[in-house]
């Protein structure tokens, strides 16, 4: 695997837990890398869901996956603010196919105005059943539900104004070379 650098592209698979793919993306920008995380943004990029259907996503979004936290976060920058989609989710792996992590059905969104909702619990808990997540993947998702809530109140990392300003700004000068 060739070491990633900013500017390069790279596809972002979902699997759920029974290693099914869930859902692909095509052509994240890489914005950073380091030992641990990766940065990226996604602009009207191709998703294909596991049933094939496709869709391109409407506004920039920065995305945020790291190596030791079990969430993934999506900002998503439209008109009345940032928008958040955070996905409880294992930490990401990366080969020469694509950065890959197992998607564990919760999410927790959090509007422009701070407001936040846990979404998918019943799924989740169906998924649970129908795949087995042992006892130790439950503690571990609960356990970092509350760490992702302590960055959200704590404005920590992707969920600080300055965050999203310096990875935005820096994709639109990537974006011009």
């Amino acid at each position: 695997m060739k070491a990633l650098r900013e500017g390069d592209f790279i596809t972002i698979q979902s699997y759920k837990h029974d290693g099914s793919l869930h859902r692909t993306w095509r052509d994240t920008m890489v914005l950073k890398t380091n030992e641990n995380s990766i940065i990226g943004v996604n602009d009207h990029t191709l998703v294909t869901e596991s049933d094939e259907r496709r869709w391109v996503t409407r506004e920039p979004a920065i995305v945020y996956f790291h190596k030791k936290y079990w969430f993934n976060i999506i900002a998503m920058i439209r008109d009345n603010g940032v928008s958040y989609y955070c996905n409880l989710a294992s930490p990401y792996t990366i080969d020469d196919e694509a950065l890959k992590y197992i998607d564990y059905d919760l999410d927790v969104k959090v509007f422009p105005d701070g407001e936040k909702r846990l979404l998918d619990a019943e799924e989740y808990e169906r998924h649970k059943e129908q795949m087995n997540y042992s006892p130790q993947i439950d503690y571990i998702l609960k356990e970092n539900v509350k760490i992702l809530v302590d960055w959200i109140k704590n404005e920590r990392g992707p969920f600080s104004e300055e965050y999203i300003k310096i990875w935005y700004d820096r994709y639109h000068q990537l974006k011009q070379n």
